[in-house]
């Protein structure tokens, strides 16, 4: 039988104890566990970015992974702890957004506020329940726990929209920047859902409108580009990117998350 797997995505950064605490707490309930670091480098507090980045990963992993995702401004007593089954996963997080994305990608089956305090460590404190409460939760599903028992179902969870495409004209759509990589890559929110290929496999975008400038080079791959040029290409999570070639887009463009894209279609 596979070994049961808890994936792992925070904000603490890997210079500080943080996450070795939360694994020795897991390997300590459950030693026979698998544990895979999905990125601990998530910008502090980042709730949008955490949702993102653990929404373009989750589906890579088998069916009834625990995926623990830790980007808590707010932790102490006031907030939620939760364990939602959404498809085929497990996911244990705050209650303060951070899987608005796997709400929107998948049927919620249930949602539950973690309370049986008796699955915690003995001692808690104000200022990690990462070590304290998400961990041995999470380690105590992988042992077979049934998931009611650790609280009652909840249906008022907190939830972001993902920004959703305006349809402006029949061949302007509005869109946005969900994320800006590592590599100054803005990934924006049109798919080909809204932009799609034809038969031969090219695609119907004329062009895309962002801060004031107008991209008209559309490629297949971030090496197709030229020195210097902004280009688009469809990039790995399914989504329209907006790129350059060794080089950051948001840098040059000077845009972020949240920043308005056009999109023109042929």
């Amino acid at each position: 039988m596979a070994k049961p797997i808890i994936t792992l995505l925070t904000d603490f950064g890997l210079s500080d104890h943080y996450v070795g605490c939360m694994k020795g707490v897991i390997l300590g309930i459950h030693p026979d566990v698998e544990i895979v670091d999905i990125t601990h480098e998530v910008k502090p507090h980042d709730i949008h970015e955490g949702a993102f980045l653990l929404r373009s990963c989750y589906r890579y992993f088998p069916p009834r992974t625990i995926h623990v995702a830790i980007v808590d401004p707010s932790v102490g007593p006031h907030r939620r702890p939760i364990i939602a089954t959404v498809g085929e996963h497990i996911y244990l997080a705050p209650d303060n957004g951070i899987l608005s994305y796997i709400y929107e990608e998948g049927e919620v089956s249930q949602v539950i506020h973690v309370t049986a305090s008796h699955y915690f460590l003995p001692t808690i404190s104000h200022t990690f329940h990462g070590r304290d409460l998400f961990a041995p939760v999470a380690a105590w599903i992988s042992r077979g726990i049934e998931l009611e028992k650790f609280g009652d179902l909840v249906t008022d969870f907190t939830r972001f929209q993902m920004p959703r495409i305006k349809q402006v004209n029949p061949k302007i759509l509005q869109g946005n920047v969900l994320h800006v990589d590592k590599f100054g890559n803005l990934i924006t929110n049109f798919t080909e859902k809204e932009i799609p290929r034809g038969e031969s496999g090219e695609t119907a975008l004329a062009k895309v409108l962002v801060a004031r400038r107008e991209v008209t080079s559309v490629r297949t791959s971030y090496a197709d580009g030229s020195p210097g040029e902004i280009f688009v290409v469809l990039g790995s999570t399914g989504f329209y990117e907006i790129v350059m070639n060794k080089s950051s887009a948001a840098e040059r463009l000077a845009v972020g998350r949240g920043a308005e894209v056009g999109a023109v279609l042929k």
